[in-house]
């Protein structure tokens, strides 16, 4: 009898910037790194928070009467999934034969008011296997997205792998991580913005977003005893031009909290990365077999717990703006969950295309 054993991934964290509000460009520059990342041996390739096309960035220097530009642009560029965009990313991820992982402004098949940031998964053959909104907007985010929901906030088996994913500030909220962590996740993908200045008064020290990342990941690897795949997005040139419109002032405060990616072991430990330049592609092979042991120490969602005193319950369903019943129908709940699917998949509204 042969023994079972984990496998060990080759993973890729992608950090770059994406062509800003430039969807169609930003997935031909995506591609190309998927080329790259896979020519590396890559199997996993992850890519950081709404990589396509862009992060609302100006919401942290900018007033809110004067986003609304950016704010257009930014939805002109988001995609819908399902959607012809959404299908690309599945053929790059086919044709590269590579899982993907990829954050996306995600347009809301029914309204033209509405966006989520969402990360999504294709497996090795292009399907979507993971569709993933972020619970809720961090700060100033909340000017541009809306709520998220728990629906597949759950790992993928992927062969063993037990692949989850976490979108910035969610690696913060503990019972999220630990919904997955209690699934059986072996393998997290923590995705974050380019930058995020937060605080100018004098006598407080600027967020470090290179540090507060290197703590979230390594709180989750060690605690859940898993392997960690950090991905962020970078700022170039033309992204800072069009937010900073010259002003000096915010050119520099886009500048002082640069990102990082990295990868992290279950002891917590940063096993590569960050990348030497500005853009990078930071790659490990992961070997999840090593988790078995650590977990005899400390396993949370196992013999160092107590399921008699503690309950989580999580709510998975992702609701529609509207449910309705047909009174002349003789099956109205037939009719219900029609509507509901059309809604809740964009199915019959061509919203990638103004």
């Amino acid at each position: 009898m042969s023994n079972d054993r984990l496998p060990a991934v080759r993973v890729a964290a992608v950090q770059a910037a994406p062509v800003f509000l430039d969807r169609d460009s930003t997935l031909d520059k995506l591609e190309s790194l998927v080329a790259d990342a896979a020519a590396q041996g890559a199997e996993l390739v992850v890519f950081g928070e709404t990589f396509v096309s862009g992060f609302p960035i100006w919401g942290s220097v900018l007033a809110p009467v004067d986003q609304h530009d950016l704010y257009l642009r930014l939805f002109e560029s988001a995609i819908t999934v399902p959607g012809p965009h959404a299908e690309r990313l599945g053929r790059i991820a086919a044709r590269h034969g590579v899982v993907l992982s990829v954050g996306v402004n995600e347009r809301a098949g029914h309204s033209l008011g509405q966006l989520f940031n969402s990360n999504l998964i294709f497996d090795r053959r292009g399907n979507l296997v993971n569709h993933r909104r972020k619970l809720v907007g961090t700060w100033h985010e909340r000017l541009t997205w809306s709520h998220g929901d728990a629906h597949n906030l759950e790992p993928v088996d992927l062969g063993g792998w037990f692949l989850g994913a976490l979108i910035c500030g969610e690696n913060t909220n503990t019972l999220a991580r630990y919904t997955l962590l209690a699934q059986g996740e072996r393998l997290h993908i923590a995705t974050y913005p380019p930058a995020w200045p937060f605080d100018q008064r004098a006598d407080a020290p600027e967020y470090d977003l290179a540090e507060s990342i290197r703590l979230r990941s390594a709180a989750h690897s060690f605690e859940g005893k898993v392997f960690t795949v950090v991905a962020a997005t970078t700022l170039d040139q033309s992204a800072i031009d069009a937010v900073a419109e010259g002003d000096s002032r915010i050119e520099r405060l886009l500048r002082a909290t640069p990102t990082v990616s990295m990868i992290v072991g279950p002891r917590g430990e940063v096993i590569a990365g960050p990348p030497e330049g500005h853009e990078g592609i930071v790659t490990a092979t992961v070997d999840l077999h090593d988790e078995i042991v650590l977990k005899r120490a400390h396993d949370i969602v196992g013999t160092y717990n107590r399921f008699d005193i503690f309950d989580l319950r999580v709510d998975k369903t992702r609701r529609p703006a509207i449910t309705t019943t047909d009174g002349e129908s003789s099956e109205p709940e037939h009719a219900s969950r029609v509507v509901d699917s059309a809604l809740l998949n964009g199915d019959g509204v061509s919203a990638d295309v103004l």
